[in-house]
């Protein structure tokens, strides 16, 4: 599998410096995997002579992707999405440009010779276990120039903030960037009553990586209109500084206020059920925060005791007609966010009840949403408004299915 992983990677490294433009547009998610793979190829690329476009995206929504494919010539990459929507890349591209799909979700393979999807997932990796977009992306900087091992201990914040610890630890290719960075100095493993914990050397990135990862969720989920996005890359490539302190200090003080006040409301009734689905709607009150934020909302709330045990967790938020670095786009969507109760994931894990991403995508494509980047324990996709309650039926009509046919 490796090997195959690499070489591929070797002929995407041989298509780039081939390709004549020498400035990439790297587009990047916005929580803590997306913000360190964004600034890990960020670091790659200006050491090799590129110039930087960086546009960091909640997802590469449909009418996102129109506007990014007006250009013909250009060096694309595509960080932590895209790997399951490689065949419309290859689409919309259509031999005009060099797209690059640094990824780790779920993914198909791409139609057209100039779009190069390296999503592990092609090669016998699982996403939702061995391997981060962050570790994709420090593994293809790596067979740019080994000089970019130095950049292992951003892909163990990536991991670590996707949660991908199995048996209490980062394994599989996290498990080399772990050894790695360990290796160069850039890392101590700690033991933990759960298991192995990371911590920096050198201070300028705090002490923890549990601690970075979290900052950069909340700069890039909260923050996401007000340049957290920036800022989290920035301190992933220099460290903190007063001026980022200050921001995810804000940033999160508004967070609370608004998670408090949601959590009152589904208290007191706003908690909607429909069999084994719990369902809520934040409409605007989640308005200023990235649309990341209402699944980060039902992660949680997902031990809290109103939940039921062995249900699905579903939220909605509307997406804003606006995305930094690109404009006003207009979206008419509404984003789609789901996680599961802690008692319900070992028959997730075990195949006795649907994972979120055999759900989600299924069920959305039956009310006619965007299905891009999904596990089997999170999972997001967009819908069209109006369109939430069906999307609910249709959720636990799969749901009651599977459950009858596993019996």
């Amino acid at each position: 599998m490796t090997r195959l992983l690499d070489n591929a990677m070797g002929r995407a490294v041989e298509a780039l410096y081939n390709w004549p433009a020498r400035t990439v547009r790297l587009f990047h998610h916005n929580d803590a995997d997306g913000l360190s793979a964004g600034a890990i190829l960020t670091r790659a690329l200006v050491r090799a002579g590129y110039g930087i476009e960086r546009v960091c995206l909640e997802k590469p929504y449909p009418p996102v992707l129109d506007k990014i494919f007006e250009n013909q010539g250009a060096i694309m990459i595509f960080a932590d999405f895209a790997g399951q929507i490689a065949p419309l890349l290859s689409t919309l591209n259509q031999g005009r440009n060099l797209v690059l799909i640094l990824d780790h979700h779920p993914a198909q393979p791409a139609t057209d010779p100039c779009v190069h999807n390296l999503d592990p997932d092609l090669f016998g990796y699982r996403g939702d276990r061995d391997v981060s977009a962050s570790t994709t992306c420090y593994r293809f900087a790596a067979i740019m120039d080994p000089v970019n091992h130095d950049l292992a201990h951003l892909a163990v914040t990536g991991a670590v903030g996707d949660g991908f610890y199995r048996d209490g630890r980062l394994a599989g290719l996290n498990r080399e960037a772990v050894r790695r960075g360990v290796s160069a100095g850039l890392l101590e493993i700690h033991d933990h009553a759960e298991g192995e914990r990371y911590r920096f050397r050198g201070g300028v990135h705090g002490d923890t990586v549990d601690g970075l990862a979290a900052d950069l969720d909340i700069l890039g989920g909260v923050g996401f209109f007000k340049g957290g996005p920036e800022t989290g890359v920035r301190v992933c490539l220099e460290g903190y500084d007063d001026d980022a302190r200050r921001l995810r200090a804000a940033l999160e003080r508004q967070r609370q206020a608004i998670y408090r006040a949601e959590i009152d409301r589904l208290r007191a009734g706003g908690l909607k059920s429909t069999g084994r689905i719990h369902w809520f709607h934040v409409d605007g009150r989640f308005d200023g925060m990235g649309v990341k934020m209402i699944g980060a909302f039902c992660g949680f709330i997902r031990q809290r005791d109103f939940i039921a045990p062995e249900n699905y967790i579903t939220g909605f938020q509307p997406v804003p007609d606006m995305v930094p670095g690109l404009g006003t786009i207009r979206f008419k969507a509404v984003k789609v966010s789901m996680r599961v109760a802690p008692a319900l994931e070992p028959s997730i894990r075990d195949g006795r009840m649907p994972g979120l991403d055999r759900l989600l995508p299924e069920a959305t494509r039956a009310v006619g949403g965007f299905v891009d980047a999904c596990h089997s324990l999170a999972a997001a996709t967009t819908i069209p408004p109006g369109r939430e309650a069906q999307l609910v039926e249709v959720l636990d009509r799969i749901v009651t299915s599977e459950t009858v046919t596993s019996k």
